[in-house]
């Protein structure tokens, strides 16, 4: 029977990986996979992580299962960081932990689907796993446009598509530092967000996948806050692979508000259950790690100051690429304003080609680049590229 499946093509950023390790060019320049590079190009272990590491291999005791649920001193200790200390939304927030924040929103959309949802807005263009998650589970995604045409959100595009909605749907959201195209709703539009979401009863799922790598810890959470300060139900999606440098040991986790602490209970018991069924019990190693990192006042503080070195580097970098101006026919002087490790070139995919064939730079087709990986010894060589084949 196994033949009657179709050959499926590579993921194409899985697919760039091989071609860059491949190319012997030593100048070559690697835009595509979306990890955190430093200035040498490497994607190293938290200093902050390495340390708790150290104290979970001392203290650890036993590695019996912990539920579907996962490690629940993770997901609490997260909650101030993401919500806020003091928030009234504490008593009708329930968490479970998720193997990163692709497990979190497999299983918000699929609790969505659950409760009767059966459309899904996502502003496009989106990390493009959020529609093959939505493809492989039967939900219908409706698209609208989330960048305008001057390089800001499409508030005109989002109010129009969440008053066509009403209860039964809801709208995918990212909190912050949009991915692929590095643009952000200000404060001032997710008010006007939460606002709309409140009048239409349609369900908010944000996905908070970048948290501390925009503006700020605080700064970056203001959507999530906004939003849930205004509806009764919401689902949040929240991952530490790259604010903690985890990406290969999945760790995230998913917090659903319901309209009172009753709701949020059943919300949690079907969430429970649909992760039983999907994955049973999440990896605990990371989540273990970061529990530590948070409870440990020392350890905190170093976390933050390295994720605070992470973001003033790729604003260093997104700095130089607007003093650059434009190269070619692409503007860069938009991506300063931008947030987070990624951003939309306007190039073709010839273009994209002649950048990797004839330059050495490798980005995805679409002409998302990594900004991270740019240093101020290589943007040079990327503007002059550029310029050279637009």
């Amino acid at each position: 029977m196994l033949d009657r499946l179709n050959q499926q093509p590579p993921d194409a950023l899985l697919a760039l990986i091989a071609l860059h390790n491949a190319d012997p060019r030593s100048d070559k320049i690697d835009l595509g996979v979306g990890v955190y590079r430093t200035a040498d190009g490497a994607t190293p272990v938290f200093a902050s992580v390495k340390v708790a590491e150290g104290k979970l291999l001392e203290t650890q005791g036993s590695k019996a299962y912990l539920g579907p649920e996962g490690d629940m001193g993770f997901v609490k200790a997260l909650m101030p960081h993401i919500f806020g200390a003091a928030s009234p939304v504490h008593a009708r927030l329930g968490g479970m932990q998720t193997p990163g924040g692709t497990g979190a929103v497999r299983l918000a959309a699929a609790l969505a689907m659950r409760a009767g949802v059966t459309h899904l807005a996502v502003g496009t263009p989106t990390w493009p796993n959020h529609n093959q998650i939505c493809a492989d589970l039967g939900l219908d995604v409706v698209g609208f446009a989330h960048a305008a045409p001057d390089g800001t959100a499409n508030m005109a595009a989002l109010t129009l598509a969440l008053r066509s909605m009403g209860k039964g749907d809801a709208v995918l959201l990212h909190g912050a530092c949009h991915n692929p195209t590095g643009i952000d709703y200000t404060a001032h539009q997710w008010d006007h967000i939460a606002d709309l979401l409140a009048e239409t009863g349609v369900l908010p799922i944000l996905d908070l996948a970048y948290h501390g790598l925009g503006d700020g810890m605080e700064q970056d959470a203001y959507g999530v806050r906004a939003v849930l300060a205004k509806v009764p139900e919401a689902l949040i999606c929240y991952s530490c692979d790259k604010n903690f440098g985890y990406y290969r040991d999945r760790v995230g986790a998913l917090y659903a508000l319901g309209a009172s602490a009753d709701d949020t209970h059943k919300i949690m018991t079907n969430a429970y259950a649909l992760a039983r069924a999907n994955w049973s019990m999440p990896p605990d190693h990371g989540a273990a790690v970061v529990r530590l990192i948070l409870e440990d006042e020392a350890l905190t503080t170093s976390w933050l100051d390295e994720l605070a070195g992470m973001r003033a580097r790729i604003g260093e970098v997104r700095a130089r690429l607007a003093e650059a101006g434009t190269a070619g026919t692409v503007d860069l002087t938009l991506l300063g304003e931008q947030k987070g490790m990624f951003a939309m070139l306007p190039l073709s995919k010839e273009q994209v080609i002649a950048l990797r064939e004839d330059h050495g730079v490798y980005m995805a087709g679409n002409g998302r680049i990594n900004v991270a990986g740019l240093t101020l010894g290589n943007i040079d060589k990327f503007v002059a590229a550029l310029a050279a084949v637009s």
